[in-house]
């Protein structure tokens, strides 16, 4: 009976040492770091939600201030902050963003790219290009660049047209805080396009205005990025955290 008992308990320690190891090989990814770089008319704070979605689950989660002023400055920007890295990092870019991680992503410790209602543009394209290949929503509110040439989103369309599903208050706040962008950089073309040879996500906002679902379909479907519908307004990342956090995960860990 004693060896009976003690070849069950065997079995059962065998057993739960099994299920153990797996679910920390569900639950632990092999990528912990992740970087996130915001788009025009923004600036880092509106990751906060994510921020917090993320480190909570164990990332090491740092964001990037873009200046705004070229693609090579917010390049050079995001580049700083990926050489801090430890190790393998999940480089995330959001809007004009995503034009930014699809050059900075060359960067030999980005394992992964994921965008969120991002540009995605190929080897000698520019943002503007990919912009124009559909009509704008009504409510979409960029502004003509003014005389110092640089580009804002208009204040009476930036609730609608950018961040729909918050809150006035919560948008009034972005609109305050967007950043100075040089609208040269939607002109200046991708030299390489890490999206070539590294793992891409995209997410489609289904209620953007800024830019619209078509584009974001039709980007990601050229260049056989794994494709996640979220409904949501451009600023999907805010209204959604969770989700866009999901997405991040599931890169973090192929």
């Amino acid at each position: 009976m004693k060896t009976i008992f003690k070849s069950f308990l065997a079995f059962a320690i065998l057993i739960f040492s099994f299920a153990f190891t797996n679910v920390n090989a569900q639950t632990n990814p092999k990528i912990k770091n992740v970087v996130l770089v915001h788009g025009a008319f923004a600036d880092g704070s509106g990751w906060q939600g994510l921020y917090k979605v993320l480190t909570k689950k164990g990332y090491n989660v740092t964001i990037v201030q873009n200046p705004l002023s070229s693609l090579e400055d917010d390049v050079k920007a995001t580049n700083l902050a990926l050489d801090k890295q430890d190790g393998p990092t999940i480089l995330v870019g959001h809007s004009w963003g995503g034009t930014v991680i699809t050059e900075a992503g060359n960067h030999p410790k980005v394992a992964a790219l994921v965008y969120v209602a991002a540009l995605q543009p190929d080897n000698g394209e520019n943002s503007v290009q990919w912009l124009q290949t559909a009509p704008p929503a009504p409510e979409n509110g960029v502004l003509p660049p003014d005389e110092k040439g640089i580009a804002y989103y208009d204040k009476a369309k930036f609730h609608a047209g950018f961040a729909g599903d918050l809150s006035k208050e919560q948008a009034d706040f972005m609109y305050a805080s967007q950043g100075a962008f040089h609208a040269q950089g939607f002109l200046t073309p991708i030299t390489k396009a890490a999206w070539r040879t590294k793992p891409s996500y995209g997410i489609v906002a289904t209620e953007d205005k800024s830019i619209v679902p078509s584009i974001q379909h039709a980007m990601y479907k050229r260049s056989n990025t794994k494709i996640t519908e979220i409904k949501g307004s451009h600023v999907v990342f805010i209204s959604q955290p969770e989700k866009v956090a999901n997405v991040i995960i599931e890169a973090s860990k192929n």
